[in-house]
């Protein structure tokens, strides 16, 4: 049985959020967070919070 968590599971990618750096240690982040990180921003906000971001809004259009 999965957990409630991993039935929500976060894709950065298609969030409007999300943005890909020029920092090559710190590829990925997230504009609502302030976050650079060498992972998923949800990933962070996860080990953060325990739970996962709340706040992902799907991209419009071609990704």
């Amino acid at each position: 049985m999965k957990m409630e968590s991993e039935k929500k599971r976060v894709y950065c990618k298609n969030c409007t959020n999300y943005y890909i750096t020029w920092d090559k240690k710190f590829p990925h982040g997230c504009k609502l967070w302030g976050i650079k990180s060498m992972h998923m921003p949800s990933v962070v906000v996860y080990r953060s919070k325990g739970s996962t971001c709340e706040y992902y809004k799907k991209r419009e259009g071609n990704i």
